[in-house]
């Protein structure tokens, strides 16, 4: 029997050949059928009767009506686009610098996070067409290398295969705005390689993120799983290498106050423990050293991971006011930040030698022997709301403290696993989730972050 509407009408929906897929790409481009687009953009309905007549005359009369009405429902936005890659090169009109080069060799233009973000935003405001031969009026390609080689600011267009050059490894724990994600393909570069520019969490699970990218159609900024729709292990976080952290315009990463020619890249926990033999242990132990910890080694610090280096981790990272899983003695990225930074209080020296040495500040005292639990900081016990932005991830101060043990006082402190602290975690949230539900508030209010009422509530 033949089916007429064949003529015009190919049902091979979850076909896979190149045929079909080439068709859904049409479809989800939204081309009219003059014009190569599918004809299932007419409409989910039309489309699911033509494919259960074409399932009747082929004796397959059980098509799903979902599996018909799918493509439909990506006809108005694709989450995951094919990238092909371009290669790297000059900037579009500009000549390479210097006779023979074949690609930018000026050093990394420094930048803060804002400014990298902001030309992010340039070419999603301008919708900028997503092209491996175009070049936009700023002289970079508009593919997804190029996008980020544009919101860098660097030299030239580069690909996924060059641009880790421009960065410094780091943990995905330590992303931040203007840092990328990156998976770089070897074997086929244009088989999923594609990179983009991380805008920062959009909720404490940190499950997805706002990211800025060049894909098809044209330049976009989503929420996004972390690290992406699909090879999302492969994505690997860098920063920057002339990012500037702070708005002092002092210089890139790792400038001042920081340890020199220290690597600011966190090297992961794998690198710190027992049995641990490399060149990340010297140098934790060294950036120790200077802040207050010699006293801790028998030896200079080396490669070989010992009981020295993890007390003197765990005394700098009391001296921090940390306590708990916080000040275990194993640096992560926090801590290695802190150390790599030159950020907060040096390690105090012993009792009576006055306070530990250096701009750091004044630290907690811990005695040469086996480190002891500080004294914990005083908390402020002030009954007026301080402000929400204490209570978030990453916040560390005293008000978290005094809630966290208002909540035990008033039996909501079941999730805290090693007593509040004041740094915030999700022990905190939940405790008081559990004490905004015993009120009888739901939805937001009752997120697990205390506002002014639940303040009032608690401490009334």
């Amino acid at each position: 029997m033949t089916v007429p509407v064949f003529e015009e009408y190919e049902p091979a929906l979850d076909c896979p050949c190149a045929g079909c897929a080439e068709r859904r790409r049409d479809l989800a481009k939204g081309l009219p059928v003059r014009s190569g687009g599918h004809p299932a953009a007419h409409g989910a309905r039309r489309a699911l009767v033509l494919m259960t007549a074409a399932g009747v005359a082929l004796g397959t009369a059980g098509v799903e009506p979902a599996r018909a009405a799918g493509p439909v429902a990506r006809a108005a936005f694709d989450p995951d686009p094919e990238t092909p890659q371009g290669g790297s090169g000059p900037l579009h009109g500009r000549p390479l610098p210097g006779p023979g080069s074949d690609k930018p060799t000026a050093e990394p233009h420094t930048s803060t996070r804002a400014e990298i973000i902001n030309r992010a935003k340039l070419w999603v405001n301008a919708k900028v067409p997503y092209s491996m031969e175009e070049y936009w009026t700023d002289g970079y390609r508009q593919d997804c290398s190029g996008y980020v080689s544009m919101a860098w600011n660097l030299a030239g267009n580069e690909w996924t295969g060059s641009l880790a050059e421009f960065g410094v490894r780091i943990e995905r724990e330590e992303l931040q705005p203007g840092d990328m994600l990156l998976f770089h393909n070897p074997a086929d570069p244009n088989k999923g390689s594609h990179v983009t520019l991380f805008g920062g969490w959009t909720d404490y699970t940190h499950t997805y993120y706002v990211a800025y990218e060049q894909t098809k159609p044209h330049a976009r900024v989503q929420s996004t799983p972390m690290a992406y729709w699909n090879n999302s292990s492969r994505y690997i976080p860098y920063r920057y290498k002339g990012v500037i952290e702070s708005g002092d315009g002092k210089g890139p990463e790792g400038g001042t106050g920081s340890t020199g020619g220290a690597s600011a890249a966190y090297p992961g926990a794998r690198a710190f423990g027992p049995r641990a033999n490399n060149k990340h242990v010297t140098q934790l132990g060294r950036m120790l050293v200077k802040r207050g910890g010699k006293r801790f080694y028998a030896q200079g610090p080396g490669p070989r991971w010992g009981e020295a280096d993890r007390r003197a981790t765990q005394a700098f990272q009391l001296a921090q006011g940390w306590r708990g899983k916080a000040a275990d003695g194993m640096p992560g990225p926090g801590t290695w930040r802190y150390l790599v930074k030159g950020l907060g209080k040096n390690i105090a020296r012993g009792a009576g030698k006055g306070g530990g040495g250096g701009g750091g500040g004044q630290g907690v005292v811990v005695p040469a022997g086996p480190p002891v639990a500080a004294a914990k900081p005083s908390a402020p016990h002030t009954t007026a709301f301080p402000g929400s932005a204490y209570f978030r991830p990453g916040a560390a101060n005293p008000y978290v403290l005094q809630l966290g043990e208002q909540l035990v006082k008033r039996g909501f402190g079941r999730h805290y696993t090693t007593g509040p602290g004041t740094r915030w975690t999700e022990a905190d949230r939940r405790n008081v989730e559990a004490f905004q539900r015993a009120q009888g508030w739901r939805g937001a209010e009752a997120d697990g972050y205390p506002g002014p009422a639940t303040w009032r509530r608690l401490f009334a």
